[in-house]
């Protein structure tokens, strides 16, 4: 996309107390093989505008959206009149320098052929098969995201980003008489085709069947509460769930996340814990330059050794509690208005040795990949599945288990941790809220919780 010119968008900022201009433009490519062939090929491209438009009335914000596609100055110009009706009028700040950041990969995905993208894919399937002659299922998807983002603003914002983002997706499962198991591997971030280059899918897809088989001659997990060690291997699915969207502001402020209302200035976690969300982070998933209300991405520290130090805003829910956006106003498309968001979430690593974290561990569960996980804002509740974990005694590590989930209250459980690894793992992911999805990170060091509800078959 070009930089727009500020003149063209000018006069739909003329109204309200706060107006905005949301440019979009970008493509998709998804491929996907399974059943020894390549089974989906989906690309699109889409291009259009949004407007917004708040008015601030004693500490209450109404807002007035709207969107259409196409990047017409004039066709957008009559839509923020139709918006902007009965709305008290402003003036338009001067043309501000256009602050312009692009992300160039060192292999942009659109200058990849097809057909080897899915010759990759074909090798990887037919490698795996071969190796691992359990396997059943075999589902293999690349995806990748080019996507422009322009916002003009009353407040004399005129900022450009571009992003591209590059996903390998490997789903396996391996039988063994009635018994099926699955494996999953997901690898990518803001990079281009180099994120699968040089082995790296086929190596992803190794791992998932690894696990896939293994799982086939592990015993199940036994249900009760034990101790859980959380690997850094694990990714971030605990933090991201247990605690993220908590703290994104508008669920605070609308009482869907009571554990953490008023509690700005005190203790919420163990005093070795500090949480983090950072847009900033290179080549990470989640990264971006500038929110989708332009403000500058930036770091915010929620949580600063146990003590709630921050919340995830967007510009409404800033309005709200006095206080600045914070660059995380983000939205799937132009199509939809901005929310708080999550971008790069993690646990600060911390003073412990993860090895010696393992060695403790007189009887429970050691947990290294986590699988998908949910959490009802409302009452902290959360339940995770365990891809793979291991049952532990007197500090060694005695078998794999399966059909292992954890269940917890995140307020709860983030008081309890008594153990912060020194070491921190990455997992990558697109995280769904009011319908909208938008690409995260999610990381964490080893962490110990002295009891957690396990699930399983006695």
């Amino acid at each position: 996309m070009n930089v727009p010119r500020w003149d063209d968008w000018a006069p739909a900022l003329a109204a309200g107390d706060h107006a905005e201009v949301f440019l979009e433009e970008g493509r998709s490519l998804s491929l996907t093989h399974e059943e020894g062939r390549l089974s989906e090929a989906a690309e699109s491209s889409d291009a259009g505008v949004g407007v917004r438009y708040l008015r601030v009335d004693r500490g209450r914000a109404e807002t007035r959206f709207g969107s259409q596609s196409g990047l017409d100055p004039a066709a957008g110009r009559a839509l923020a009149a139709r918006l902007a009706a009965g709305l008290p009028r402003r003036p338009v700040p001067a043309a501000p320098r256009p602050e312009v950041s692009r992300h160039t990969p060192r292999v942009p995905p659109a200058s990849v052929p097809l057909a080897e993208k899915a010759a990759l894919l074909a090798a990887v399937d037919k490698a795996l098969r071969a190796e691992f002659p359990r396997l059943t299922q075999v589902q293999l998807t690349c995806a990748e995201r080019e996507r422009s983002a322009a916002v003009l603003d009353s407040a004399g914002s005129h900022r450009l980003s571009e992003r591209v983002t590059t996903v390998f997706y490997a789903s396996v499962t391996a039988e063994q008489g009635r018994l099926l198991q699955t494996g999953v591997e997901v690898l990518g971030g803001l990079k281009g085709w180099e994120a699968l280059e040089g082995g790296a899918a086929l190596a992803a897809g190794r791992r998932a069947a690894r696990l896939a088989v293994a799982k086939l001659e592990a015993p199940v997990a036994r249900p009760g509460d034990f101790p859980v060690v959380l690997a850094a291997s694990a990714g971030g699915t605990f933090v991201h769930e247990a605690i993220g969207h908590s703290l994104e502001a508008d669920h605070v402020q609308e009482g869907t996340s009571p554990a953490f209302a008023g509690k700005m200035g005190r203790r919420v976690a163990c005093g070795a814990l500090t949480i983090v969300d950072d847009p900033t982070l290179p080549f990470a998933r989640g990264s971006y330059a500038f929110d989708d209300e332009g403000v500058p991405a930036a770091a915010v520290t929620l949580v600063e050794r146990g003590v709630l130090r921050g919340m995830l805003h967007d510009r409404v829910s800033a309005l709200r509690a006095k206080a600045a956006p914070n660059g995380h106003g983000r939205r799937q498309s132009f199509r939809a208005r901005p929310i708080p968001r999550m971008s790069n979430i993690y646990i600060a690593p911390g003073p412990d040795d993860p090895a010696r974290i393992v060695r403790e561990l007189k009887k429970g569960l050691y947990v290294t990949r986590m699988g998908g996980g949910e959490v009802n804002t409302a009452t902290g509740e959360f339940v995770f599945g365990v891809d793979e974990g291991w049952w532990v005694e007197d500090g060694v590590v005695r078998h794999m288990v399966r059909d292992a989930n954890i269940l917890g209250v995140g307020s709860e459980v983030l008081k309890s941790i008594d153990r912060v690894g020194w070491d921190i793992g990455w997992s990558v992911g697109t995280c769904g809220k009011q319908g909208q999805g938008v690409p995260v990170s999610d990381g964490q060091p080893t962490l110990r919780i002295p009891k957690l509800l396990v699930g399983g078959r006695a």
